[in-house]
């Protein structure tokens, strides 16, 4: 806000009218031997697929930033949702480069994934910020549906949406020159996390994986979250059991499949007083994801992320 306030006006102006460019391309999709140990739901599709890059105005002399869209590999009723939207913020590099994902938190309006995205790409690493089902641009304003959901279907149908977009994301990076495509990562927040956790176990790619707030065991934090309160009482309130609500989220818990991550280099970033992911519930990934390094901040779940 300070830099464009001592902008002149005349600058800016000039600087929108500006034709930036776009770059069209296509990515081919190849699925590594270790496929078969993924979920079925979250199965790789190898169909190749389009993209567009466009630029956007410069900002700084050691980030490039352009938006990045392609199609989903899932077809929603929604068709607004059904193009994926990024940012790709890529460090001014001669050599190749580690790349990470990176996933929003649950009421996401995006200033603090792109305030990770642009730090990650300030010291070296190229940072693609996905904007997850039915968020951002996604977010078709006629429809009420959301990646989150008062239909556990719903949830379900939307987080696997989640996954098989990171997982075509993925592929998006590793076709880059500029990018190692033996460094690629994933960093999510609270439901980012949770999501990131769910496409690790997913995705063999995805070597590096950075968790903050995260945790599994879906099923208990479904019924202790105080976030999703409202959620549980709109399902039973129109007759939906809770029972068939916490079955959905089983499909979706990572620790259901924490095996498949074991081994890798994964650090998780937790609070000791949050209110939102019980410990158990973190203790559970922890254990399911084979005791990987863990840090304890002193805090809330709010507290830690301000």
């Amino acid at each position: 806000v300070v830099l464009l306030a001592s902008l002149p006006l005349t600058g800016l102006v000039r600087a929108e009218s500006k034709s930036l460019p776009v770059r069209d391309g296509r990515v081919t999709v190849a699925a590594t031997e270790q496929e078969v140990r993924v979920a079925p739901r979250f199965r790789l599709l190898t169909d190749p697929f389009d993209y567009r890059e466009e630029a956007t105005p410069e900002v700084s002399k050691r980030v490039s930033i352009s938006k990045i869209t392609f199609p989903s590999p899932v077809k929603s009723a929604s068709d607004q949702n059904n193009t994926v939207h990024c940012e790709y913020y890529r460090p001014k590099s001669d050599k190749p480069v580690a790349a990470v994902i990176v996933l929003d938190i649950l009421g996401g309006d995006f200033p603090l994934a792109r305030v990770f995205a642009n730090m990650f790409a300030e010291h070296g690493v190229a940072a693609l910020f996905l904007k997850m089902p039915y968020y951002g641009e996604r977010r078709d304003p006629q429809l009420s549906r959301r990646m989150i959901s008062e239909d556990p279907r719903e949830t379900l149908e939307g987080m696997t949406q989640a996954v098989l977009d990171i997982r075509r994301a993925t592929a998006w990076l590793a076709h880059r020159d500029e990018i190692d495509d033996n460094r690629l990562g994933i960093f999510g927040i609270s439901l980012g996390g949770i999501t990131g956790a769910l496409a690790a176990t997913a995705e063999p790619r995805l070597q590096n994986v950075c968790l903050l707030l995260a945790g599994g065991d879906l099923v208990t934090v479904a019924k202790e979250s105080p976030e999703l309160e409202k959620i549980r009482r709109k399902w039973v309130a129109t007759g939906g059991s809770q029972d068939e609500f916490l079955d959905a989220l089983k499909e979706i818990d990572p620790v259901k499949y924490g095996e498949n991550v074991r081994g890798r280099r994964i650090l998780m970033l937790n609070a000791t007083q949050d209110e939102v992911v019980p410990r158990a519930c973190t203790d559970k990934l922890w254990n399911a994801f084979g005791k990987p390094e863990l840090v304890w901040y002193d805090g809330t779940h709010y507290s830690v992320i301000r």
